[in-house]
């Protein structure tokens, strides 16, 4: 079986769980939410959670809540990412963005629901799992969603928008390496680590799992910045709005070929980091190297 084939056999099965943690009723809220969150996606995110307790031998079944919580904090990001005062962007996944789809008071507080929902059903881990692994896993998360990561990340990336070009190079490489490690890498790290801890993971193997996080992450947002220009846009989903909205990226910085050889030299240290777990990690190896020759 092809990586292709590997990764779109994990995704079906996680999806195939994902209803019996999303709200039933017919309210506004709960109609946004399904609508959000089923709007598709790769599912990298619990694929990840899943991967790390697969490799550390808990049953799947015990880390479900774990890899939802992680999609819904995903799904909460990319809502409030469309969003006017953010990228206002009208599509995501080829669809009507949720503000577009509803109105942007349902998309706000959709976005909250699906962050505040996320840590209760992280939290509910600790019904078949040791609780301290569960309150390790909820602070993992707390600093990888929040100020120290993805929203410092966000801030740094839509209010500073438009001022890159009055900076030298070296700050600017700087400043996008923030942005990226906090932005996208670490919730990505995060989604790893929160599965090897509450599979039992030693300090050392964690250790490596987020290194590979961050650099596969990282490089995750380089081929995004790629995509961002070069990508068929109905493949993508997307209207492609960096450009629009004056975004640093590293094609902006760089241009896309050397874009794309920071990615993969960035995917070379992932795996070297990955390796070092010994025989259990050929799926992540691939990932990494999926990263890079995605084409959306």
């Amino acid at each position: 079986m092809n990586f292709n084939e590997q990764l779109k056999l994990k995704m079906l099965a996680f999806e195939r769980c994902l209803p019996q943690f999303l709200p039933k009723g017919n309210g506004v809220l709960d109609r946004a939410i399904r609508y959000a969150v089923n709007a598709g996606g790769k599912r990298l995110r619990p694929v990840l959670v899943l991967e790390a307790v697969k490799i550390f031998a808990l049953p799947i079944k015990k880390a479900l809540p774990a890899a939802c919580a992680i999609e819904f904090i995903h799904t909460y990001s990319l809502i409030h990412d469309d969003l006017p005062s953010m990228d206002n962007d009208d599509l995501r996944r080829g669809k009507p963005t949720l503000h577009k789809k509803f109105n942007e008071a349902t998309a706000i507080l959709a976005g909250d629901a699906l962050l505040t929902d996320a840590f209760g059903l992280l939290a509910s881990c600790a019904k078949s799992l040791p609780a301290k692994r569960v309150t390790k896993a909820i602070e993992v998360l707390s600093n990888a969603a929040g100020s120290n990561g993805m929203v410092f990340g966000q801030l740094k990336d839509t209010l500073e928008a438009g001022i890159w070009n009055k900076k030298n190079k070296a700050v600017l490489k700087t400043h996008l390496e923030l942005i990226h490690k906090n932005k996208t890498a670490a919730l990505l790290a995060a989604s790893l680590v929160v599965g090897a801890t509450l599979a039992g993971a030693d300090q050392k193997q964690i250790y490596l799992l987020n290194n590979y996080g961050y650099k596969m992450g990282f490089a995750f947002q380089i081929a995004d910045d790629v995509l961002d220009v070069v990508a068929n846009k109905q493949l993508l989903g997307k209207s492609g709005s960096d450009a629009k909205n004056n975004k640093l990226t590293f094609v902006t910085l760089y241009g896309i070929d050397k874009s794309l050889l920071e990615a993969k030299k960035l995917v070379a240290q992932a795996k070297a980091e990955v390796s070092k777990l010994g025989s259990k990690v050929d799926f992540l190896m691939a990932l990494a190297d999926y990263i890079v020759d995605r084409k959306y």
